[in-house]
């Protein structure tokens, strides 16, 4: 595949940096070369503990600090739907904080407020995740709500009806946002007649006809112990956070199936093809092209990292110079044949999609698709080492 010889060339240069070259550290290079990695380095240390039930808590300390941030990161998403349940995921979202059988969701709502914390949530189609960020006072509140919610969430019928219609609202407004009904398209067309092709939010005709028992099959299913990371980072102690939560989350069940066995029975395959949308309405055309990736365990995926700061990004708007350091953003704006454009690396638990998304006018779109076509196969070929570093630095 065109990835391999990519991340091939890109995987030989970084090799060659253990050492480099003095001249690219020099004044007299082109592109800035050398950066200070002192807070990486300075980073604090990651602790993980695994629970006996397979519930892992991972902390990063920083006792300076006055505030924290906790979540759970669940091993879930709309690629674990089926075609009939597309869009549970995204609908269990949204119902997770409509009260429990210890809280009413008035009262879910006063007690972040009253902490001064932000509660929040995201589904993607690998991942769901339910987070808060409150005082350092306030962690131990902070994980027994998310306890809570995960574990006794009431599901009551009223809050579904008035939820289905948030969300049906909700899809109209994504409908109207391009850069999300280009990705979804993309999706769609790469993974085609798999789970990776379908959409967060699933059609309007599933959420209309989704029930509490699908929203407690999801999480029953789903929502196993597992499959969760308890994760926080700030003004926490790690041995407290885990003895919060083996008190907390006495409930998950311990199920070993995990979502990477799961994919093994449904993969996604790559399908080239093309997807064409005409609105004559639309002033500008948005544009997408990629190749598949890698996965995130994938050893080629640090060098599709490398490459995608390598091709860059753009915004007419945003004041950026035509004169960066990415050969693709010099071509796009000195030539005036986009908008905007941004390389974006996407990785799943088996493959990935990688490539250039743009705004052009219509009558741009030949030299655009042409200058990106070229920029991104010539990293098969010719890669200078100051580029490797400079985008290597990137990231």
């Amino acid at each position: 595949m065109i990835y391999d010889r990519l991340a091939l060339a890109v995987k030989s240069k970084l090799q060659k940096l253990e050492n480099p070259d003095p001249r690219f550290l020099k004044y007299g290079s082109p592109h800035p070369t050398l950066t200070s990695h002192t807070h990486i380095l300075s980073s604090p240390e990651t602790k993980i503990t695994t629970l006996p039930n397979g519930l892992r808590v991972a902390t990063e300390s920083t006792l300076s600090s006055r505030t924290a941030t906790v979540g759970v990161w669940i091993d879930a998403g709309s690629r674990f739907e089926t075609e009939e349940t597309n869009g549970t995921a995204h609908f269990l979202e949204h119902m997770i904080f409509k009260g429990t059988e210890k809280r009413s969701a008035r009262e879910l709502e006063e007690e972040i407020e009253n902490m001064g914390g932000h509660l929040n949530a995201y589904t993607s189609r690998e991942q769901t995740t339910y987070y808060a960020k409150v005082m350092d006072k306030d962690v131990f509140k902070a994980l027994d709500i998310l306890a809570d919610i995960l574990q006794n969430s009431k599901f009551e019928e009223h809050r579904i009806s008035r939820e289905r219609d948030v969300i049906l609202r909700e899809m109209e407004e994504v409908e109207g946002q391009t850069e999300e009904v280009i990705f979804d398209h993309l999706h769609s067309t790469a993974f085609q007649y798999t789970p990776l092709g379908r959409t967060i939010l699933g059609p309007a005709d599933n959420i209309r006809t989704i029930t509490k028992e699908h929203l407690q099959s999801y999480i029953q299913t789903h929502y196993t112990a597992p499959r969760m990371v308890i994760a926080a980072s700030g003004a926490v102690k790690h041995e407290e956070i885990v003895d919060q939560v083996k008190k907390l989350f006495t409930k998950l069940s311990s199920d070993p199936t995990t979502g990477s066995q799961l994919v093994m029975n449904e993969p996604a395959t790559f399908t080239g093809s093309e997807v064409r949308m005409i609105n004559d309405d639309v002033p500008l055309a948005q544009f997408a092209v990629a190749f598949e990736g890698a996965s995130w365990t994938d050893p080629d995926s640090i060098a599709l990292m490398v490459m995608q700061a390598m091709l860059g990004s753009w915004s007419k708007n945003a004041g950026g110079g035509k004169h960066m350091g990415s050969e693709l953003v010099q071509r796009v704006g000195i030539n005036e044949i986009a908008e905007s454009m941004m390389a974006f690396n996407t990785n799943y638990k088996d493959t990935g999609l990688f490539g250039v998304y743009a705004v052009a006018k219509p009558d741009c779109l030949d030299d655009l698709a042409y200058a990106i076509m070229y920029e991104t196969t010539k990293l098969a070929y010719r890669v200078s080492e100051a580029d490797v570093i400079r985008a290597r630095n990137q990231v």
